[in-house]
């Protein structure tokens, strides 16, 4: 059998990606989690951390993180059915894939509203969260991907509602005489990252393909928002950010009555369905206090 305690130390290395930060998680010496990795690498017969500055895991190691996260979050889980929970922690910790705009509107609401884990966030692209957790890497995740994850429940959480919007100084330098695809192929946008495409998929749908407006990057949902409102360029913002400043007057839709509808599921790994039964109903609720019914098809 693999020592329990050698597992926490490879698993608070990974998770904290540094030696010393493990050894103050742990309340132990960084020489004891040092020697502690170094033993179940050699009884395994790999090696599981790569060291650096961060530390990261190997293959091997990511399997054995990922073996620890469900192995404490089934003993809380036992824990909570024989009335032993302690409220004062220890926690696992439960890994989840979520896209930055849910993480701005509603999920913090899921993690408030939910006791006896930590919550350990892996910010991806709508699109790409769900690969997180064909790969393993995670136990669940907010995706904008239907599609059924092998091992995996799905249940579909609603639609988030974007609004292409830009400050009235903007509008009146870039499109003073109404939007249009001319005007589209200069006027700067606002892009998140590279996996970004909600900008180029709200052209497509109401101007046609072929558009590549120029574009800056800002990879926060925050700073979007800011970005917009300092008329720096114009962006698919989440409705519940930029309610306020249309109703103020401080943004305009670039185009009235043309929201753009993302629906969202969430997916989680049946490994560990006994451990979501209380993270799973709090994550339906916060979703549905702001998203909008799924589009029909």
């Amino acid at each position: 059998m693999l020592d329990n305690a050698q597992i926490a130390a490879v698993a608070a290395v990974i998770r904290t990606g540094s030696f010393d930060k493990a050894a103050q998680q742990l309340g132990l010496t960084p020489s004891a989690i040092s020697q502690r990795v170094k033993q179940i690498e050699e009884r395994l017969g790999a090696v599981l951390i790569v060291r650096g500055q961060p530390c990261v895991a190997t293959p091997a190691g990511q399997r054995l993180f990922r073996h620890a996260e469900e192995v404490g979050l089934l003993e809380q889980a036992l824990r909570q059915e024989l009335g032993l929970a302690d409220p004062h922690g220890p926690w696992p910790s439960l890994r989840i894939a979520v896209n930055a705009d849910s993480l701005a509107t509603w999920f913090v609401a899921a993690i408030a509203a939910t006791e006896g884990c930590l919550f350990d966030l892996v910010l991806d692209d709508q699109d790409h969260s769900a690969d997180w957790l064909r790969r393993g890497e995670v136990r669940a995740a907010v995706s904008g991907d239907g599609a059924t994850v092998q091992g995996c429940d799905c249940r579909p959480l609603g639609a988030l509602r974007y609004i292409a919007t830009a400050s009235p100084d903007y509008m009146r330098r870039w499109f003073d005489g109404g939007v249009s695809r001319d005007g589209l192929s200069v006027a700067p946008s606002l892009t998140f990252n590279n996996k970004d495409r909600l900008q180029e998929r709200w052209i497509e749908q109401h101007f046609g393909r072929g558009l590549a407006p120029p574009t800056h990057w800002l990879p926060s949902a925050q700073a979007f928002v800011d970005a917009t409102l300092a008329g720096i360029g114009w962006g698919m913002n989440p409705q519940t950010l930029v309610q306020p400043f249309i109703d103020a007057g401080r943004l305009v839709p670039l185009v009235a009555d043309s929201p753009f509808d993302v629906p969202l599921y969430w997916h989680w790994s049946r490994s560990v369905q006994t451990a979501m039964r209380t993270v799973t109903p709090a994550v339906c609720a916060a979703a549905a206090s702001v998203l909008r019914p799924m589009p029909a098809d």
